[in-house]
């Protein structure tokens, strides 16, 4: 049996399927559509403030037809999500007053000055979003804070990114897997191309392929036929559950039909796949510390003809 040290240094990639083919794309025709540009990003941070109570922050960045903004929520670790709310100005200061097991929350935020990349709602510079709990600094992103905003080095971790894309083929982001302050920034790349199979030039047999980098990491034939299945890499020496489930992009009956994609990291191999875990174990990971390098990545991808793959 091959040891992970191994498995890693043959491209990181663990195949168990028929259906799935490794780095190779020999039978793969691809296509070069400029990636589609999300519609919406959340991502969740797991604040700990210094009396030990926990905080989730989820942050919703914008940006279409119907609503632009910012959206902000809270929540902890026992209490459901509470309410959504919209910060419509670039810039300003809004409480929240008694919120989960804090008796105020404040939030500070100016994207005056900010800086988008590609078009798409999450600004990478030029800004800054600060979130207080009980006048402690719990949470602080961007570049752009001043001297008020200094109050240490809040602790908080990102646990999950999800991204809604609205039509397109090609969907692309870039995240960290690793454990945070030493995980580097990787390209995520899925994209669903046409396959050509013995040389014939027949068009209407979907492939998913997966790139890490710019490096095909897999890719699933006859889609149509296997639209939900997993797949397991390593990125970093860290082990990466892919999910998919693009059932309703060939079959769905409504107008629109939405692919899903998740990338979750585990704990080693020796571990289950998360989904599998029981339920009971779950409820005991109270502690943030326990969960604090697992993180995934949530794309989904809708499109306007739910029977057939986006073109």
């Amino acid at each position: 049996m091959k040891s992970i040290a191994t498995c890693y240094s043959e491209h990181a990639i663990r195949v168990s399927n028929s259906y799935c083919s490794g780095p190779s794309s020999n039978g793969v025709l691809l296509s070069r559509p400029s990636p589609a540009r999300p519609e919406e990003i959340t991502c969740s941070y797991r604040a700990r403030h210094s009396s030990g109570k926990q905080l989730v922050i989820s942050l919703t960045w914008r940006n279409s037809l119907r609503q632009q903004g910012l959206i902000i929520s809270f929540s902890d670790k026992t209490a459901a999500t509470s309410p959504k709310w919209l910060l419509k100005t670039k810039k300003g200061r809004r409480s929240f007053g008694q919120c989960s097991d804090y008796a105020e929350i404040d939030v500070s935020w100016d994207l005056t000055y900010a800086r988008f990349r590609g078009g798409g709602p999450e600004p990478i510079s030029g800004f800054y979003v600060m979130v207080q709990a009980d006048s402690e600094v719990v949470l602080l992103l961007g570049d752009a804070h001043g001297e008020e905003c200094e109050a240490g080095n809040p602790e908080y971790v990102l646990t999950s990114r999800s991204e809604r894309f609205i039509s397109g083929s090609t969907y692309s982001t870039r995240v960290k897997f690793g454990r945070a302050g030493t995980a580097r920034s990787h390209d995520v790349m899925i994209k669903c191309a046409a396959a050509m199979e013995e040389g014939n030039a027949s068009y209407t047999d979907p492939v998913l392929l997966v790139f890490i980098d710019g490096k095909k990491m897999f890719g699933v034939h006859r889609l149509r036929w296997n639209f939900r299945g997993n797949q397991t890499i390593f990125i970093d020496g860290v082990v990466v559950d892919m999910l998919w489930d693009v059932h309703d992009w060939f079959f769905g009956r409504g107008q629109v039909g939405s692919g899903v994609f998740m990338l979750r990291t585990r704990r080693g191999l020796g571990s289950r796949l998360w989904m599998e875990e029981d339920e009971e174990k779950k409820k005991k990971c109270v502690n943030a510390h326990e969960n604090v390098d697992q993180f995934s990545l949530l794309i989904c991808a809708c499109n306007s003809n739910s029977n057939s793959s986006p073109s």
